[in-house]
């Protein structure tokens, strides 16, 4: 699979045009981040599966705090059939930063990403379902039929990397770096005898942010929001694994937390903008493409895209191509 992730940071109109166009440069699946500081990621899905054909959709990720997840499931399902059997289910523990502004805390994503999209294959099943965990639901269920729904689990820590490859069809693994993808795939392997057999192969993708433009330096520069908040969300490990300051990292959370963008922006290391994003010209991003295919099934190209989003879509669409996919 090679996809995109776009941020609705753009009028929905505009979302379903990038979603079009990338269908047009035979990408495979197109994500739609969520922040609710941005537009509604269900409406921006909503106009691009009814601006494309082939092109598979979903939330990258959903959150399962601020929607139930039995409502979640829902409108993943409503999806699923508004796109004829298009949809792919994004979950994860969220934004940090952003779900810390509405009260939510992550103490127990892991056990409540697991709740939620186990519960949905059951409700996607035409199961009635009692819940009392992390959720609550008593006798709920969906009165209409649903498909098989792929479910890629939002991962970069060990917990739920290992988990998404126990349980999950994929993972969305947070990272734009071969050090990265190497070490995810190694916590992949390790579960691969726990996994059932009736799952199939597991699919480990790369969601990787990609900042690219003729322009490496406008390239680069592009790249410093995203890099932001990967930074400001990536646990100690990750971190130390690519030699980035906590507190400089820690820093650039509470600015955003605070709602002070630039501020956070500004904090973004060079450092921090080689460990978690592909940032540059054509050549480079298939450069470190190829890196990551040594260790990804799957590459999905993150926010923020490039400077333009529209000529980065068909620039990556050319990369592709001309790596003869």
């Amino acid at each position: 699979m090679y996809a995109i992730e776009i941020t609705p940071e753009h009028p929905v109109a505009q979302l379903a045009s990038f979603a079009e166009q990338a269908e047009s440069n035979a990408l495979d699946a197109v994500y739609v981040s969520h922040h609710y500081n941005n537009r509604d990621q269900f409406m921006a899905l909503t106009a691009m599966a009814e601006r494309t054909d082939e092109v598979l959709l979903g939330p990258g990720i959903a959150n399962p705090y601020e929607t139930h997840p039995v409502t979640l499931a829902s409108r993943v399902a409503t999806l699923e059939e508004l796109s004829d059997g298009r949809a792919v289910f994004g979950i994860g523990p969220g934004d940090k930063s952003t779900l810390s502004n509405l009260g939510f805390g992550h103490d127990d994503a892991l056990r409540r990403v697991l709740d939620t999209f186990t519960t949905a294959r059951k409700l996607w099943n035409g199961e009635r379902v009692d819940h009392d965990g992390t959720f609550e639901a008593v006798d709920a269920g969906l009165n209409y039929e649903v498909g098989d729904i792929p479910v890629y689990v939002g991962a970069q820590g060990p917990h739920m990397t290992r988990m998404a490859a126990k349980h999950a069809d994929g993972a969305l693994y947070n990272g734009a770096h071969p050090k990265d993808l190497a070490w995810a795939r190694e916590q992949v392997e390790e579960m691969a005898d726990e996994r059932p057999k009736e799952y199939g192969e597991f699919d480990l993708a790369a969601y990787a942010s990609v900042s690219i433009a003729e322009d490496e330096a406008e390239a680069r520069e592009a790249a410093r929001p995203p890099v932001a908040f990967v930074a400001a969300g990536s646990p100690p490990p990750v971190l130390d694994r690519h030699g980035i300051d906590h507190e400089a990292a820690d820093d650039i959370g509470q600015a955003i937390s605070a709602g002070e963008f630039s501020a956070a922006f500004e904090g973004v290391t060079e450092a921090m903008l080689d460990a978690f994003c592909i940032a540059g010209t054509p050549e480079t991003v298939a450069e470190r493409t190829a890196a990551l295919e040594e260790h990804a099934d799957s590459v999905v190209f993150a926010s923020p895209l490039g400077p333009d989003v529209e000529t980065a879509i068909d620039l990556l669409g050319a990369v592709l191509d001309r790596r003869s996919r």
